[in-house]
């Protein structure tokens, strides 16, 4: 009896000291820059909102291998330039053991650079650009979609519908004209005729000239990447001069905005959804949930971003078992999983092929996802009405 109570008593001591060992444990630091002060600073309060919501889950339920989530945030001042020797800091001053990219393609850029240069591995959050993902890089890996898939949906709507003529225009901003020059790139491929993109002003509202031009090509798509007042301005402009594509697709269109500025002339008018809190995975509902539940906000593609990415990255060290880079990379190579924004899954260079932007259609006053069809919600509806075809919603 005293024997066993003497095991007991030795077992509950090896186990408090193993807690005891546990608690004593430093942190895992996990570095990242954001936008806290400048002209940025209320954008990017939602990619803080969501790295402080994953720390808190994490750290509830038990931490990461053992050992608490610690996040060490740094400002940028929203300048882009200040990227690179921010994450220099974090890496020799911090010491964060993982990194998680800034928000925007250029400030990536700069911290990928540093990451590369110090061998410590950087999940990038929202670095869409190209030039992120650069051939030889061995320790950045891309959650988002990149920029080049964009206009994927849409060449796949266009190529089944039959249409083999595209107009492809581009607001002149880096990310709409990689858009629309990979687009270009594939509708050739796809056998399909694209002229070299057509490039309009940000603040064009009249698109009286763009329209000739797709007229004189015999456009059967019109195929536009923008934000969504140049959407609505397209469609005013195509109602003015009477005019209507046998296929519409603007990128802006995907906004709740876009039927709020037209009413019913936004009816048929297909848009590229890069996230969205009503479609797309379950780990898309679950996120969406817990964010608003948190914050009494919705969350926005930022905030999806910014949890995708720690997600990620909180999966590929539990698989490797330890803080140790290359292990912790090889993991993220191979690594494939859902998350808010769609399908992790990287190719070697860490650009992402996973996740792609949804094409969605006003249809009946309501946004309908119509590709991919996983997703769907609705059948595309073409061509896209001529004017005096259009019936009132009842």
């Amino acid at each position: 009896m005293r024997r066993s109570q003497a095991r007991l008593g030795l077992l509950f001591a090896a186990l408090l000291a193993l807690g005891t060992a546990r608690a004593a444990e430093p942190p895992i630091l996990v570095g990242a820059v954001i936008s806290e002060s400048g002209n940025l600073a209320d954008l990017a309060a939602d990619l803080r909102k969501s790295l402080l919501l994953w720390q808190e889950e994490v750290n509830g339920s038990g931490g990461l291998l053992g050992r608490r989530i610690e996040l060490r945030l740094l400002d940028d001042r929203s300048e882009a330039a200040a990227a690179a020797d921010l994450y220099e800091r974090l890496i020799r001053d911090e010491r964060c053991d993982v990194l998680i990219g800034p928000m925007g393609s250029a400030p990536t850029l700069g911290a990928g650079m540093a990451a590369e240069r110090n061998r410590r591995v950087l999940v990038n959050a929202t670095g869409a650009a190209r030039a992120v993902q650069k051939g030889n890089a061995r320790y950045v890996f891309q959650v988002p979609a990149p920029f080049a898939t964009y206009g994927a949906g849409a060449l796949e709507i266009a190529r089944r519908a039959g249409y083999r003529r595209l107009a492809i225009y581009a607001r002149n901003d880096p990310g709409s004209r990689e858009m629309a020059s990979r687009l270009k790139e594939d509708a050739a491929a796809a056998g399909l005729h694209a002229a070299e993109p057509e490039v309009y002003g940000i603040g064009t509202v009249n698109f009286s000239s763009q329209i000739e031009l797709a007229k004189a090509s015999q456009a059967e798509a019109w195929i536009a990447f923008g934000q969504v007042r140049d959407a609505a301005d397209m469609v005013k402009s195509f109602r003015k001069h009477g005019y209507a594509p046998a296929m519409f697709v603007a990128q802006g269109a995907a906004d709740p905005q876009f039927i709020r500025l037209l009413g019913q002339d936004a009816e048929h008018a297909l848009g590229i959804l890069a996230w969205d809190r009503g479609s797309g995975t379950r780990e898309t509902r679950r996120f969406a949930e817990i964010y608003a539940r948190r914050w009494s906000a919705e969350p926005t593609l930022l905030a999806a971003q910014g949890y995708a990415a720690a997600k990620v990255l909180e999966e590929a060290v539990r698989r490797a078992g330890s803080l140790e880079q290359d292990r912790i990379r090889d993991e993220l190579q191979a690594l494939e999983v859902d998350t808010p924004l769609g399908h992790y899954k990287v190719d070697k260079s860490g650009a992402q092929l996973g996740a792609r932007p949804a094409v969605v259609q006003i249809q009946g006053g309501r946004r309908q996802v119509v590709w991919p069809e996983d997703l769907a919600t609705a059948k595309w509806q073409l061509p896209y009405p001529r004017w005096q075809e259009r019936k009132l919603l009842r």
